[in-house]
């Protein structure tokens, strides 16, 4: 899955950042060989931004959470514009801050001097205007931009036929500038992204990818590849036993703040694309089970188990990650293979019959991918895209 030619990009961060719009293309990108460099002015590599979740919870306003802890790891001073290929700058309120300050606005015109793509999403765009790169383009961003596009000079975008937030699918491009209306987007914006950094994506045909979820999944580790999946042209639902099309699921973010196992928060949330009846294992070529303490209440739903028992012997591709572990050893399908592992999974995957691999963040066996968790994603993502036949190079 290599480049031809490496790739990169710089993102530009800060505090309460969207945590889906950073970690969404930092890694993907990474999954598919591109570099990304994340900086934030008066911080340095190594220190952390606390971002933030934005999500409808039925108010006229969308929520704001206490996402993950995102660590930077570049310096902003040594940043150099002729290094890299794209900028990516998420949403967020930190936006509001950096958009005075002539050190980032600085670094934002001379990408845009040299013609390279600059991504925004959400309120990111604010920083477009206050650069003075607005005029005469066409910009989408959240709806409460549209005063401070049209202000800069811009000319207003809005995707039609929008009701909810789960209709929000476009990514504009004019020229350099690429804009959407927030992370519900993502896919359009990271293929939009990577054919302005000249990607070339491969497959033999379409695929299809099934994830198995529930209440309280992990936050990246169900959206990270659903969104990068959808990138890359497959066709992608998500089903769970108790729920119907069009309901959600609650996410849950576990990140490492310092205690012995990583805490939990509230995420974002998971919208259900496929009802269980209507689930035929010969439309998909694949079969992820992402981790949380979802497959905690999956393992006790006989339907679920089946399905994955199922997938197993059609000799369809199963991709566990995390805690997915736990119903893919239920369903009797690692044993005999060679597994990556957390802590929480090892006695679990050992029990099962299969290998733990111990030094291994991602591990491929025959027709089955494991992860260890989040932040083994961009291999896991690119494991997994190899399996699928989909090639990807610059």
């Amino acid at each position: 899955m290599g480049s031809i030619v490496e790739k990169s990009a710089l993102m530009i961060c800060g505090d309460y950042m969207e945590d889906y719009e950073v970690m969404v293309p930092f890694h993907v990108l990474k999954a598919f060989g591109v570099r990304v460099d994340c900086v934030s002015p008066d911080k340095l590599s190594g220190d952390k931004c606390i971002t933030a979740i934005h999500d409808s919870l039925g108010f006229e306003l969308y929520s704001e959470f206490p996402g993950h802890l995102f660590t930077l790891n570049s310096n902003f001073d040594e940043v150099k514009a002729e290094c890299y290929d794209a900028l990516i700058i998420p949403g967020g309120r930190f936006t509001e801050l950096l958009s005075v300050d002539d050190r980032v606005l600085s670094v934002v015109k001379r990408f845009a001097d040299a013609g390279k793509p600059i991504a925004t999403s959400c309120h990111s765009q604010l920083l477009l205007a206050a650069a003075g790169l607005l005029k005469g383009k066409k910009c989408t961003a959240f709806a409460s931009l549209k005063p401070v596009i049209e202000l800069a000079g811009g000319i207003w975008w809005e995707q039609p036929g929008i009701t909810s937030a789960f209709d929000i699918t476009a990514c504009l491009k004019d020229g350099n500038i690429l804009s959407s209306i927030g992370w519900p987007a993502h896919a359009e914006y990271l293929k939009t992204l990577f054919e302005s950094m000249g990607a070339r994506i491969h497959a033999s045909k379409t695929k299809s990818v099934l994830f198995l979820c529930g209440d309280y999944v992990e936050d990246y580790e169900f959206n990270i590849p659903f969104r990068a999946f959808q990138a890359l042209g497959c066709k992608v639902d998500t089903v769970t036993p108790s729920k119907k099309k069009g309901e959600i699921c609650v996410t849950a973010i576990h990140d490492d703040e310092g205690a012995q196992v990583f805490s939990e928060k509230r995420g974002h949330n998971l919208v259900i694309t496929a009802n269980w009846s209507d689930i035929c294992v010969h439309d998909y070529d694949c079969l992820v089970v992402p981790g949380g303490r979802s497959p905690e209440l999956l393992v006790m739903n006989d339907k679920a188990v089946d399905l994955v028992k199922e997938f197993a012997e059609k000799n369809r591709v199963i991709a566990g990650i995390g805690q997915g572990q736990w119903l893919l050893a239920a369903a009797g399908v690692l044993k005999g293979k060679r597994c990556a592992s957390g802590h929480g999974m090892k006695v679990m995957v050992k029990m099962s019959g299969a290998q733990v691999e111990e030094s291994k963040g991602c591990v491929s066996d025959g027709g089955l991918v494991t992860a260890v968790g989040w932040p083994a994603l961009p291999t896991f993502m690119s494991e997994l895209s190899k399996l699928l036949g989909l090639s990807f190079e610059f």
